[in-house]
């Protein structure tokens, strides 16, 4: 089943894909060259190349796995709210954690390039995503959103079964306590209540 453009779940999905494909290409690549070249950061800073280069490795790493997230959020931009949401979080906290460094004099100012690419661009387009809200969807649909679906139509096709059922099985108590009894000899009919007996 299919969503058509103009039964599309979310907003600017065209536009969602492409912001979501870019910080994807992005990260993948600013991950295999930090994988490669994990000093390039600290040269362009004009700071003593560090000691352990794997740890910025490793953060290229994580970068590059977030970039296929990024990729499947593209793909499916309706299913895609909590990766976005954690994007967008790390992008928030990167800033704040380069700050503390740069207030502390551990890191110079020159270093903060670093945030320009990897998190400050990309605050508007994922906050525009965040906050959007699902359109009502006239077509079939596909995915979780038709698994939901099935799913509620199920739920609420067995309730009504079930209320059917107990509505035929009051009806059919009722017609029973209605129906006069049968004895040997035919119907039973009800007894007379006894007259009062005059006194003389």
């Amino acid at each position: 089943m299919f969503i058509s453009r103009q039964t599309s779940p979310i907003p600017r999905e065209r536009l969602h894909r492409r912001v979501f494909a870019a910080a994807g290409t992005y990260n993948i690549v600013w991950g295999c060259y930090a994988a490669v070249d994990p000093q390039w950061l600290f040269r362009v800073a004009d700071m003593p190349p560090q000691n352990h280069p794997q740890i910025f490795m490793t953060l290229g790493m994580v970068l590059g796995l977030y970039g296929l997230l990024y990729l499947d959020v593209a793909l499916r931009p309706a299913e895609g709210l909590p990766i976005a949401a954690v994007g967008l979080a790390g992008k928030l906290l990167g800033p704040l954690g380069w700050l503390w460094l740069a207030l502390t004099g551990e890191w110079p100012l020159a270093s903060g390039v670093i945030l320009l690419t990897n998190d400050l661009i990309w605050w508007i387009p994922f906050a525009l995503y965040l906050p959007r809200l699902p359109a009502p969807v006239a077509g079939p649909v596909r995915g979780r959103a038709a698994e939901s679906l099935n799913s509620a139509r199920l739920i609420e096709t067995r309730r009504s079964g079930l209320r059917i059922a107990a509505q035929g099985q009051v009806a059919d108590v009722a017609r029973h306590r209605r129906r006069p009894r049968r004895t040997a000899h035919g119907i039973r009919r009800r007894r007379a209540a006894p007259s009062p007996r005059l006194r003389g």
